[in-house]
């Protein structure tokens, strides 16, 4: 029993130590003493840290001299972590209202029973992935002391592996903490269906009350290969031996046929025929392309002449090559020899290789034609009537490459390349 004397009053408890529960109520008495001659009032004042959860009733008392009374302290400590667990001091000031000056100041002990409690919870509870996942324990001490976790697994499958600390953790009162836990899977599932593999876990508190807690999960453990990418690749293999078996040697077999019969017409184009002595040019006095047979070009029939200025000349032939990077433009000429004259009767266009762009030809200053090059793979011209070419003029071909082709080879060149051959007859000039 604690007391203290003041001048004219005096102050004990009932109790030298008080024990609460937090969450419950307990009271305890405080006797006060008028020692003074004239009849006093008394308030009272609750002081340290239980002031908050602490109160006197009554809270005004008025003593006649020489005579005492006790008062209720009643004591409503929550039950929370901020209230920690232990002894504290309780004092309770007494103030005369008449005499200030000889207030009175009574303590005691307080002893703060401890309680557990906590939460946790396994976080995520589920999770998808091909052999491994990653999970934390989440622990919040709502106790009023600190508590060490000893987390534990429940092997419910040798197939499924747990990585986790194996010392106690400790949890201080209001507190929070992680666990970190790591779920491996013995095999690695190539096929078929995902696999979900349950999660047993369990943590236990020492202190100061054993309490144990089971945590549930989920690992959805997903296929390497899912069922749909199989049977996509089912269809893939099918048409790839489809085109090995079947496509590729018709293709194969239509180009090579398609590059034997036009490596044949370049070489009967490209031969020098022996000189003759022209016949007498019909009376045409205009250059004008004549409708030919074939479905790609015209391909009409071209007698040599002797159409302006000249003597009577020798059949020539000249093959230009243009060869044009894609989104370029190219261009070759064949320039006529000093002295001569070349009348052209026949031209043809070769795009063995199905090149995309534009070709231009032009004699001298004069452009004869324009062809979309995808419209055509062999293109001939032939005229009645020859059309002379001056010595030092030009025959030229502009290509723009706007994308190569694919030959015969079954594999799309790298750049466009078209050939031009001119024929007709190279005189004299007179």
């Amino acid at each position: 029993m604690a007391s203290v004397t003041g001048v004219s009053t005096s102050t004990d408890f009932e109790r030298r130590t008080v024990r609460v529960v937090p969450g419950a109520e307990t009271t305890t008495a405080l006797r006060v003493r008028n020692d003074g001659d004239i009849v006093e009032a008394y308030g009272f004042q609750v002081v340290g840290e239980c002031a908050a959860w602490t109160e006197v009733e009554p809270a005004r008392l008025s003593l006649y001299p020489g005579t005492s009374q006790d008062v209720v302290v009643r004591l409503r400590p929550p039950r929370s972590s901020a209230v920690r667990a232990g002894e504290t001091p309780l004092g309770v000031r007494v103030l005369p209202v008449e005499r200030p000056d000889s207030a009175a100041v009574a303590e005691t002990v307080v002893t703060i029973e401890p309680f557990a409690e906590q939460r946790l919870e396994l976080v995520p509870e589920r999770r998808r992935a091909w052999r491994s996942a990653r999970y934390r324990v989440l622990a919040h001490n709502d106790g009023n002391t600190p508590v060490e976790l000893a987390l534990t697994t429940a092997e419910v499958d040798d197939r499924i592996r747990y990585t986790t600390t194996d010392q106690p953790i400790p949890v201080e009162p209001g507190a929070d903490t992680e666990i970190p836990v790591r779920v491996r899977v013995g095999k690695v599932q190539w096929f078929g269906k995902p696999v979900t593999w349950p999660i047993r876990l369990s943590a236990t508190a020492a202190e100061p009350e054993p309490r144990e807690h089971d945590l549930a999960g989920e690992f959805i453990q997903l296929p390497i290969f899912p069922r749909w990418l199989l049977a996509l690749l089912a269809a893939l293999l099918a048409l790839l031996l489809a085109w090995f078996l079947l496509v590729r040697p018709a293709v194969r077999s239509a180009a090579r046929e398609a590059a034997d019969d036009r490596a044949e017409e370049i070489q009967q184009a490209g031969q020098t025929q022996a000189p003759a002595p022209p016949p007498p040019p019909p009376p045409i006095t205009t250059s004008a392309p004549r409708p030919g047979r074939s479905g790609d070009g015209q391909t009409g029939e071209g007698q040599p002449g002797t159409g302006g200025p000249g003597g009577v000349g020798t059949q020539s032939s000249s093959t230009i090559e243009v060869r044009t990077n894609t989104g370029g433009l190219g261009t070759g000429t064949y320039v006529v020899p000093e002295g001569k004259v070349f009348r052209i009767t026949d031209i043809l266009v070769a795009n063995h290789q199905g090149d995309e762009g534009v070709l231009t030809i032009i004699f001298g200053e004069r452009t004869v034609t324009t062809i979309a090059l995808e419209t055509f793979r062999n293109q001939d011209y032939h005229w009645v009537t020859p059309i002379d070419i001056p010595a030092g003029a030009a025959v030229t071909v502009n290509v723009s490459c706007a994308k190569p082709g694919t030959p015969a080879t079954g594999r799309q060149a790298r750049n466009c390349l078209e050939l031009l051959n001119v024929s007709g007859q190279l005189a004299d000039l007179e």
